[in-house]
């Protein structure tokens, strides 16, 4: 009850001083050669937030025509965000797995 009192009164804050609330940040997680979704839907500005919880290496990356990206490569135990400021389909994959896939939905 108190963290939605506590929601509530930061979202009003925003309005009240005529911000923009900060965007969501959508988890997913890489553990055995995979992503723990194979897609997700987002709005557009929010981020996704790439958690390497295997114990090899990986590389977040999109040739998708309406927005290409490369994370570079995460180590295990780190992650690594994306901003997808963009609407549209976004396939993401490991550079170094590529059985490693997941779609990205930006509306």
């Amino acid at each position: 009850m108190k963290s939605k009192i506590l929601a509530s009164a930061v979202a009003t804050l925003f309005v009240v001083a005529g911000a923009t609330p900060v965007s969501a940040e959508v988890v997913i997680t890489q553990k055995a050669k995979k992503f723990d979704k194979k897609k997700i839907s987002i709005k557009k500005g929010e981020s996704v937030k790439f958690v390497n919880a295997d114990s090899i290496a990986h590389n977040i990356h999109s040739r998708s025509s309406n927005g290409k990206f490369d994370l570079g490569v995460s180590k295990p135990g780190t992650s690594t965000s994306k901003v997808f400021d963009k609407a549209g389909k976004f396939k993401v994959r490991c550079a170094i797995h590529p059985k490693m896939k997941i779609t990205v939905k930006v509306n």
